[in-house]
């Protein structure tokens, strides 16, 4: 679907409600939220000013505008080391007119301007427990850090007639942020260290980020 977009913002819990509010404010019919924890070293976390604090993760859907994305990182303080960081997915169909117009109900505000991708969203589903064993592959390939989320699989049988492994019900999804030059190599290492012959049995897929606020302090780091 042109001009519609997943926005995904991760800030401490204690911030969860004041991001939720103002995207509400901005139009958004519906705000999911996602309680999770950070993944980043204490390194990672010195150098953005972030504690090891429990997180949340915002999904919602909006019609992809630029502008929209520059106001969020002023008006909730995105440039400001540990606020939090918020991310754009394309979304490629609605099913229905009714619920595209429940979910994405501001098509004025939508901005079409292509913008070159410099980053990607990696995505590991990996049995619970499994996340350092995930992060530490993710980060010997270049990783900064990640946001984990508690999930609950389903289709099990189905899995172990194909893949001939039986997967654990007990999920986490890790969300890694990565530069696009980086996300080959730190899936490879995910898939080798952590992926369906380990313990952890981790799945991976990436997803292209077409905006982006929040990185600016790491994006200034050199290497």
């Amino acid at each position: 679907m042109a001009g519609a977009v997943l926005i995904i913002a991760i800030t401490d819990r204690s911030r969860g409600g004041d991001f939720t509010a103002w995207f509400q404010a901005q139009g958004a019919s519906l705000v999911l939220a996602a309680l999770g924890r950070g993944t980043a070293t204490t390194e990672i976390l010195d150098c953005l000013g972030l504690e090891a604090t429990e997180k949340v993760v915002l999904i919602l859907a909006a019609p992809r505008s630029s502008r929209l994305v520059r106001r969020a990182e002023r008006e909730l303080w995105l440039d400001v080391p540990g606020r939090g960081i918020l991310m754009t997915v394309p979304i490629s169909s609605v099913g229905g007119a009714r619920a595209r117009d429940y979910l994405l109900p501001r098509q004025g505000e939508e901005d079409d301007m292509e913008k070159e991708s410099t980053h990607e969203l990696i995505v590991v589903i990996t049995n619970r427990g499994h996340t350092d064993q995930v992060m530490d592959a993710a980060r010997s390939a270049g990783a900064a850090g990640g946001t984990s989320i508690h999930a609950k699989g389903t289709g099990t049988e189905l899995a172990k007639k194909f893949f001939g492994v039986s997967l654990a019900a007990e999920k986490e999804m890790v969300f890694i942020l990565a530069r696009g030059e980086d996300r080959k190599p730190i899936m490879k290492a995910v898939m080798a260290q952590a992926g369906m012959g380990t313990e952890a049995q981790s799945v991976v897929f990436s997803l292209q980020v077409t905006d982006l606020a929040g990185l600016r302090r790491l994006e200034d780091e050199p290497g």
